[in-house]
């Protein structure tokens, strides 16, 4: 890690001469982009890494923190026709809090001395934590490790400096999972992010709660490249695919939610004939696996399609946005919640670029027929909208955290770039002497 001068922190009277900060900017490349990586004690996310068998009750989450949280290499042998041959893995959806701890190991404006540091990163793993208690444990197994963090955050002295709002760390759930209001039992998730001191912090999580200290960032995929031309040549292997399917849809219905319109969409792909393809997620393997937990399945969908459904799930986004987006397939959304109003630093601001809206109330209603919609976008906006879903794909991928890339921003750089001006803005806002005491939640950014 890199030791640099240290800069003075917020609240003391500035007045550093203008001159030598410029100076100092320009012989420095990563001024402005330090982070300071807390050493948190290993309870906090090695042990879980450990203890891995324990992370989730329904199956062994283990082979998925291998390869740096990538999970199990994609086998070479018969996917060459539907993936490249590098780059693969059978990523878990929830794996992002180790993914995005190894790229910030390999994160080139790290710094040691904490008062040179822009932000401060904090490694805790929130959503494996979590996950060994969502069922069958009560509040107080929840909430112990939150606890016991904030705790410790609040004892440095890094806390200090800004008590708390130049932190950040990584949700691998959806940022709803961490904000239960109340101690009922029979209440979901735990409490971290309505501790005081987490409304400090900034949370990147996979689905935001639309509060102002959280932000979505993509959900990982399959793809973790290592060089600037295996994302080329992918990305050029997506304009040239044949596309026979119209759409498709990839998922399981939601018959215990009124809500869900899965059962009319399913409903109108099958009825579609050879326009739409179905891959149903309740079907199993051979081997008794879930077809839509394997990478190969999943694409090859993706690829033969135009456009790819996209509903809420369980909650308002889906990995599968992400997986649709990488196989150079044009999403089609019911609810803004589901991306528009989420991943605001990776998509472009014009969703009608990349997108398809159809509203769930025409769904539900069958006031709509999804075919007959769809047939009718234009052939020039099509074409349009997949260059534009294809030039997305190195924003949504997150890179192999051993071999960067040179040409590209991957889904961390950007949120790491985010996450550095957030904090900017907060500074700056101290500086002119707003009230110190208010936290994200309540200060405007």
């Amino acid at each position: 890690m890199t030791k640099v001068e240290a800069r003075p922190s917020v609240g003391v009277n500035i007045t550093t001469n203008v001159t030598k900060i410029r100076d100092d900017h320009h012989r420095d490349s990563c001024w402005g982009r330090y982070v300071y990586v807390h050493n948190l004690p290993s309870k906090f996310n090695e042990e879980l890494l450990k203890n891995c068998t324990s992370l989730t009750k329904w199956f062994d989450f283990c082979p998925y923190l291998t390869n740096m949280g990538f999970g199990p290499r994609v086998k070479e042998k018969n996917t060459k026709r539907v993936l490249s041959i590098r780059g693969w893995f059978n990523t878990n959806q929830f794996s992002l809090e180790v993914i995005f701890h190894n790229k910030m190991k390999h994160y080139k404006c790290l710094t040691n001395d904490s008062s040179s540091a822009s932000a401060i990163f904090v490694p805790f793993y929130a959503g494996l934590d979590l996950g060994r208690f969502l069922w069958d444990f009560n509040t107080t197994m929840r909430d112990a490790l939150s606890k016991s963090l904030v705790k410790w955050l609040r004892q440095r002295p890094e806390w200090e400096n800004m008590w708390g709002r130049d932190h950040f760390f990584v949700g691998g759930r959806i940022s709803w999972d961490f904000r239960r209001q109340s101690e009922e039992q029979s209440h979901w998730g735990s409490k971290l992010m309505s501790l005081p001191e987490s409304k400090n912090m900034t949370l990147l999580t996979i689905e935001s709660s639309f509060s102002n200290n959280d932000v979505a960032i993509p959900y990982p995929t399959y793809f973790h490249p290592s060089k600037d031309n295996q994302v080329f040549d992918w990305q050029k292997r997506m304009r040239a695919t044949t596309r026979p399917y119209l759409f498709s849809f990839v998922g399981a219905p939601r018959p215990n939610m009124d809500d869900s319109i899965r059962g009319e969409i399913i409903k109108q792909c099958q009825s579609s004939g050879k326009l739409c393809k179905f891959l149903s997620c309740y079907n199993k393997a051979p081997t008794g696996t879930n077809l839509c937990d394997m990478p190969l399945n999943v694409m090859k969908v993706f690829e033969s399609s135009v456009f790819c459904l996209q509903p809420s799930g369980d909650s308002y986004t889906r990995r599968s946005t992400f997986d649709s987006i990488l196989a150079g397939c044009i999403p089609v959304f019911f609810n803004p919640n589901s991306a528009y109003k989420q991943y605001l630093w990776h998509f472009p601001g014009n969703q009608t670029r990349y997108s398809v809206l159809i509203p769930e109330s025409d769904v539900k209603q069958r006031r709509v027929n999804i075919a007959g919609t769809l047939q009718r976008v234009p052939q020039s906006e099509v074409l349009a909208m997949r260059e534009e879903v294809i030039k997305l794909i190195p924003r949504i991928i997150y890179a192999n955290p051993k071999s960067s890339l040179e040409r590209f921003e991957d889904a961390f750089d950007i949120a790491v770039k985010g996450v550095l001006e957030r904090v900017e803005k907060v500074r700056k806002k101290m500086e002119e002497g707003k009230d110190s005491s208010i936290g994200f939640a309540e200060l405007a950014i």
